[in-house]
């Protein structure tokens, strides 16, 4: 397992594992307590594990939590999503960054996405399986939702979007979002 910067957010990392397949299927390491460490990252500060399952044009987000935020790794352990993280830490050197990749069950590359940035992605194939270790337990009343079609984020998702939930689809734009979840 290697782990590599993402150069458009600071912070952010690319966790690449080596799958090993033969006539059985595969296995990979998919998380590795010595290569998070190597990059700074506490392994042991990942309390919470999720997953979480959509279909081809399922697009969830884009999500964020105020007060103290929530740092997560995020893989698609089946299938393929069209992954996005957005810098709003307003003391980045990459603020209002936008950052896109593929990820697959394929690959089972994890993305380290730091505290104080929004994240979504879209299911690419019919069935998609993400796979979440979040650094705090959830509490409902940080959520804050910026809309996936915010002209400012100009995220290029790849889809029409055939569902979302009534929270993201209601969401207001970037400006509106920050200042709500500053409250």
């Amino acid at each position: 397992m290697t782990a590599t910067e993402v150069p458009t957010i600071a912070g952010a990392y690319l966790f690449a594992s080596t799958p090993y397949s033969d006539e059985r299927g595969f296995f990979c390491r998919t998380f590795d307590v010595d290569v998070v460490r190597s990059v700074g990252l506490d392994p042991h500060s990942f309390v919470q594990d999720s997953v979480s399952r959509s279909v081809r044009g399922v697009l969830r987000g884009l999500h964020l939590r105020s007060g103290a935020g929530e740092a997560k790794l995020v893989r698609c352990s089946y299938g393929k999503v069209f992954d996005v993280i957005v810098d709003l830490r307003a003391d980045s050197p990459t603020y209002r960054n936008v950052a896109t990749f593929e990820l697959s069950g394929d690959t089972q590359v994890t993305l380290y996405v730091p505290a104080g940035c929004a994240h979504g992605f879209q299911a690419l194939t019919e069935t998609a399986d993400v796979s979440y270790r979040i650094d705090r337990p959830h509490d409902p009343t940080e959520d804050v939702t910026i809309a996936f079609d915010d002209p400012e984020l100009a995220v290029p998702w790849p889809l029409p979007v055939t569902s979302m939930s009534q929270r993201d689809r209601k969401a207001p734009g970037l400006t509106e979002a920050l200042k709500q979840g500053k409250g």
